[in-house]
């Protein structure tokens, strides 16, 4: 029986990207698998597709943590503000969801905060960051 659910995996998908050299990949055709109904026209890719594989790993990770930046910091071997930073670039990606705020003082709340709930900092210097006393 045919998976209607199969995806490309990583590695072919990896070769379709390094063949694109970093030019826009358009979809030219749609075809419904169970109606057989095809979608001709241009479409692009939308931007999960568009990360690198690297990128697509690391987001699947977060997923599959809960979201959890403590467990990825052990998937990974790496620090919270390594998480965050990879977070905050591949976030650029997704420019058409706007529901962060412009200014970076919530930004430094809210990490204060995570790293206070993570045990990283004292409540003094959660208050000291969230203050700008820092």
């Amino acid at each position: 029986m045919k998976n209607e659910c199969a995806a490309l995996s990583p590695h072919s998908w990896s070769k379709i990207m390094s063949l694109a050299q970093n030019d826009d990949i358009q979809i030219e055709r749609v075809r419904l698998t169970k109606s057989g109904l095809t979608i001709s026209g241009s479409f692009p890719l939308p931007p999960l597709a568009r990360l690198s594989v690297d990128d697509l790993v690391f987001i699947g990770s977060f997923i599959k943590c809960h979201g959890s930046i403590k467990e990825m910091e052990r998937l990974f071997g790496v620090s919270y503000p390594t998480i965050k930073n990879r977070l905050n670039c591949i976030a650029k990606n997704f420019d058409f969801l706007d529901i962060c705020v412009s200014s970076s003082a919530p930004d430094a709340a809210s990490d204060a905060l995570d790293k206070l709930n993570n045990g990283e900092i004292s409540v003094d210097e959660a208050i000291k960051t969230i203050k700008g006393t820092d």
